[in-house]
């Protein structure tokens, strides 16, 4: 896992504002760290900047839940997100706000997209992911066991125990988001492995 590393003093914006922008009219805005690939903070962005297409790097955390019987949680993405809206995606997943470290975004985001508390994560591992609009660091985690969850259905559709022999056939249809699926692809043997 890399570890964040934020500045003594409050990092710059990204983009640096102007005149015609004061700062003002970024106080309620979410921001999240810019960071370089070894996780040292050199900026904090608006959320809008970040999948505005200018691709400032930027970290994110995924869990991947299974339990004993090689079932995976996913949850349905929630048709009003403005990125992969109504799409199947990880158990958790979420962006690091500003000042926060990865295991903070981690357990800040289980327990507001699933009520989950009390878990073990363990680091699959981290890589950058870009699309057409952002560009993430991706640090992924998985849990093993039987949790009963409770997905807050203003952030997804629905969240749903899958086996993997499902997933597996369901690859390359348009149910999974592409980050899925590609993040799938690159740990699927090492969450079996877990069991």
């Amino acid at each position: 896992m890399i570890d964040l590393i934020y500045p003594y003093d409050l990092a710059p914006l990204v983009p640096a504002p102007t005149a015609d922008s004061l700062p003002s009219e970024h106080v309620s805005e979410e921001y999240f760290p810019v960071v370089e690939p070894t996780g040292q903070v050199v900026g904090r962005a608006a959320r809008k900047y970040c999948h505005s297409g200018a691709k400032p790097l930027h970290p994110v955390v995924h869990i991947h839940i299974i339990d004993r019987y090689s079932r995976i949680y996913l949850q349905k993405r929630s048709s009003k997100k403005d990125i992969q809206p109504g799409k199947w995606d990880t158990a958790v997943g979420g962006h690091v706000s500003y000042g926060e470290s990865i295991p903070e975004a981690l357990y800040r985001e289980a327990y507001e997209e699933l009520g989950l508390i009390e878990f073990n994560p363990i680091h699959m591992m981290t890589y950058e992911f870009e699309s057409e609009i952002e560009r993430e660091m991706v640090n992924v985690f998985a849990v093993v066991g039987s949790y009963e969850l409770h997905p807050d259905l203003e952030e997804v559709d629905e969240g749903r125990w899958w086996k993997v022999e499902d997933i597996d056939a369901s690859i390359g249809k348009g149910i999974f988001t592409p980050n899925f699926e590609s993040e799938y692809e690159m740990i699927r043997r090492a969450l079996l492995a877990l069991l």
